[in-house]
């Protein structure tokens, strides 16, 4: 394809890579999306599927340097590092650590609540109203603590919230249990955030993403891209895949964990790592909740979805290569057990999928230094469903010469140098 017939190309369809290929539709580009999987793969189909627009606080905060041990001892603690894999892992590590110092985090938050706050009004362009009504729930969210006094991570995110004006309400132990019959007595504490919300199935909610850009005119090539070629002594891209080459003007990397395979060979390095996650499906869970629950001590989430509860989180430091460890998700099991002793957990399924993380919590969005026309959208981390569609707007607007109406600074993709 000609730089005449392919304006822009998206690489990737998961969230971040649709919403910004149906934004860039809809703004007159012509836009050719690759991805070798059907939408959604990765972790747009095995998220948490919350939408925490009212939610944030970066992953890195004071005090993350002493418990680094612990992360290697413990393999199925809530963050954990595979030892053979540290090495690798230190640089990335590093920054995180560096990137919880408080001043810092609480420009980092700034910066995260600037992208986040439109999220469900971005969601709600893209879908429109009917589908919109159908996938989302903007019905609050819910967080818990197993402490009687309010911890050190607690107060500080209690402290951004009310520097950024975000409502919340503090819950009780009768609170809670009125919200949420059958929760154990060793939950002590809540906040609800009603700002956030959900998903009530991250898969179909992608697949309507690619119908609506399919049915814009967008084309979708199930092509797994090998290589970014600059063109010699002309402006574009040829784009190698393992059964094509495409030539195009303009190129959007939205391929979170993977992205580096790409980048790497172009000279770009972006501190970009994955954060293994896991969930458990619980097909009749026989628990009624409204409203997501994360469970703060324990480092997991509860999310109602059409087709049962589904519970996820945790960290895994391990890279693309190493193989699941289905003991974290066991872990699930029984930490859900431990906050609803009745939950049914028959015909439990378990996934893994790779968060594509910053060391500072916000996405690498904007163009690549010395490669015009190449453009970075990766890195959302826990937050692709949040951040997603806010930084798709974000960048096409940047890549069709529009006010973005947020400062992009924050997320340029050399911001560590």
């Amino acid at each position: 394809m000609s730089p005449e017939t392919t304006s822009v190309a998206v690489i990737g369809a998961g969230v971040v890579g649709l919403s910004t290929a149906l934004y860039l539709l809809r703004s007159g580009q012509r836009v050719i999306l690759f991805d070798p999987l059907p939408p959604p793969g990765g972790a747009s189909f095995g998220n948490a599927g919350m939408i925490s627009a009212d939610t944030s606080v970066p992953i890195a905060l004071p005090g993350m340097l002493p418990k680094v041990p612990g992360w290697l001892l413990d393999p199925l603690g809530p963050l954990a590092v595979r030892p053979s894999y540290f090495p690798k892992a230190l640089p990335w590590l590093l920054k995180w650590v560096a990137a919880g110092r408080l001043p810092r985090v609480l420009a980092i938050s700034d910066a995260m609540r600037a992208l986040h706050r439109d999220a469900f009004a971005c969601w709600k362009e893209l879908l429109g109203p009917t589908h919109y009504a159908d996938l989302i729930r903007p019905a609050g969210q819910v967080h818990v603590w197993e402490a009687d006094k309010e911890t050190e991570g607690a107060a500080l995110e209690h402290r951004l919230r009310e520097r950024q004006g975000i409502p919340s309400q503090t819950l009780g132990p009768d609170d809670l249990r009125q919200m949420f019959p059958g929760l154990s007595t060793a939950v002590k504490r809540g906040v609800l955030i009603p700002g956030n919300g959900y998903t009530v199935n991250p898969q179909r909610l992608i697949q309507t993403l690619q119908a609506l850009f399919l049915e814009a005119g967008g084309v979708l090539l199930p092509e797994s891209v090998m290589k970014i070629i600059p063109c010699d002594g002309r402006a574009g891209y040829d784009v190698m895949t393992n059964v094509g080459f495409h030539r195009t003007s303009r190129i959007v990397v939205a391929a979170g964990a993977r992205a580096v395979r790409l980048l790497e060979p172009l000279g770009i390095r972006v501190p970009l790592e994955t954060e293994r996650g896991y969930h458990v499906m619980l097909p009749t869970s026989g628990l009624s909740l409204t409203t997501t629950i994360s469970n703060k001590s324990r480092s997991f989430g509860v999310t109602p979805m059409e087709h049962g509860l589904r519970v996820a989180g945790t960290v895994e430091i391990a890279g693309l290569e190493a193989p699941p460890d289905e003991r974290r998700a066991k872990a699930l099991v029984a930490s859900v057990r431990t906050m609803f002793p009745g939950v049914n957990v028959e015909g439990q399924s378990f996934w893994m999928g790779f968060r594509p993380s910053t060391p500072d919590s916000l996405p690498f969005l904007g163009e690549a230094r010395s490669y015009p026309g190449l453009f970075l959208a990766v890195g959302h981390g826990h937050f692709g469903m949040t951040g997603g569609p806010p930084s798709a707007r974000l960048l096409a607007n940047i890549i069709a010469g529009k006010a973005t109406g947020l400062d992009p600074q924050p997320y340029r993709p050399h911001r560590f140098g």
